[in-house]
């Protein structure tokens, strides 16, 4: 399929109402368009769902789109079907559907309604599944978060291990979308080894995000105080304060409950009606603040966070500084400690070569001395080093 960029632009405004693509997404839409195998590294609010959810829409069949949690799937579903007159331009296929529904996909399909379906990768394992999707035409398939073929696929979803053989199985000329906002290099090879993508062409985005700020505080005694404090200061902002443990997790929030902070926790031990409860609480903004563990981000949708507090280190660098997904032109706040700081800066680079070690002799300097770091320098771009998979601290 060959478009113009004047049809391009022209279905980018149709379907979204943009009047401009932002960063690569144009250049890695063509190479969809063109039919061709595409690996995309974009940082998280860098746009990479566009990236095929425009291509899918332009063309003809059905695409796959693999993801890895149902409420991501139900939140880029309901998005979709909010920008088009047909409620099933956009399906899920999962275990969460009964057989009726399961019935009404397979046949808007069919009539060539639905442009994009939302599995996981479970799902393509069924044979019955995999019979119906031969019978009909795929535009192409995309791997969203496709970090997790290497991070989740070793051990507890193998399915991600095998979507390369599903994919030959659907049909040998569909093209395959790898998407993902961090990787590393090694990462980064196990995706296109695992898909079957040797020939992609690949696209990175900078991480370079001069609305991010970063900055190293020391953890106090008196951590809980502080924390207490700063909420108080952004009252009725927004915001996640993220914990190793569940047990800190539970702990904090009821601390900050019993200081007049509307506040929920969030982790992985909670069953999946009190976790809904609870993210929908925070999405809706009955409560300001949620303290989670890292089970709490993938897939949550909520432009107006202004703060993100890390609690604890964690144990992989590149999470931290993903977890910081912020819209572009907010104003955005938060503390990590005893790692980063993160606040909104207009001004970033030159506030990180003033600011990036105006903490170490003030209890951060024994920690620092416990690590090989590297020579000063501008904090974004050691943020970026980690990001792209080079060892800083060797």
């Amino acid at each position: 399929m060959v478009l113009s960029d004047i049809d391009l632009n022209a279905s980018l405004k149709k379907y979204f109402g943009f009047s401009q693509f932002k960063g690569l997404q144009e250049d890695v839409i063509k190479n969809i368009i063109q039919g061709k195998n595409t690996f995309a590294i974009m940082p998280t609010g860098g746009g990479k769902s566009l990236c095929y959810q425009l291509p899918a829409l332009m063309q003809e069949g059905t695409a796959i789109i693999v993801s890895p949690l149902i409420a991501l799937m139900k939140n880029q579903v309901d998005a979709i079907r909010g920008i088009s007159s047909e409620n099933g331009i956009a399906h899920v296929l999962n275990s969460s559907l009964n057989k009726s529904e399961i019935k009404q996909v397979k046949q808007d399909i069919l009539d060539g309604v639905t442009k994009l379906l939302y599995v996981a990768p479970e799902s393509l394992t069924k044979e019955e599944y995999v019979d119906f999707l031969q019978s009909v035409r795929i535009s192409f398939m995309a791997v969203d978060e496709a970090h997790c073929i290497s991070e989740w696929g070793h051990d507890f979803r193998p399915e991600y291990r095998n979507l390369k053989s599903i994919a030959e199985r659907l049909g040998s000329n569909i093209p395959i979308i790898g998407l993902t906002a961090t990787a590393t290099p090694k990462v980064q090879e196990d995706i296109i080894k695992n898909l079957g993508i040797g020939d992609a062409k690949v696209f990175k985005a900078s991480f370079n995000r001069p609305n991010l700020y970063y900055e190293v505080r020391p953890k106090t005694d008196n951590v809980d105080a502080d924390i207490i404090r700063f909420v108080k200061q952004n009252a009725g902002k927004s915001g996640i304060i993220y914990c190793l443990s569940r047990k800190r997790v539970e702990q904090l929030a009821q601390v900050l409950q019993v200081n007049g902070v509307s506040a929920v926790p969030y982790h992985a031990g909670f069953d999946a009606k009190t976790r809904s409860k609870y993210q929908d609480m925070f999405l809706m903004e009955d409560v300001d603040v949620v303290v989670a563990t890292i089970a709490f981000g993938m897939g949550i949708d909520k432009p107006d966070v202004r703060f993100v507090i890390h609690h604890d280190i964690q144990k992989v660098l590149k999470v931290t500084i993903k977890k910081q997904a912020v819209p572009e032109g907010t104003t955005v706040r938060g503390i990590v400690l005893p790692f980063t700081h993160i606040r909104i800066s207009r001004n970033l680079k030159s506030s990180c070569r003033e600011n990036l070690w105006q903490n170490k002799k003030s209890g951060m300097h024994s920690y620092r001395r416990s690590l090989p770091m590297p020579k000063p320098r501008c904090r974004e771009e050691n943020s970026c080093s980690i990001i792209s998979g080079r060892n800083l601290m060797r």
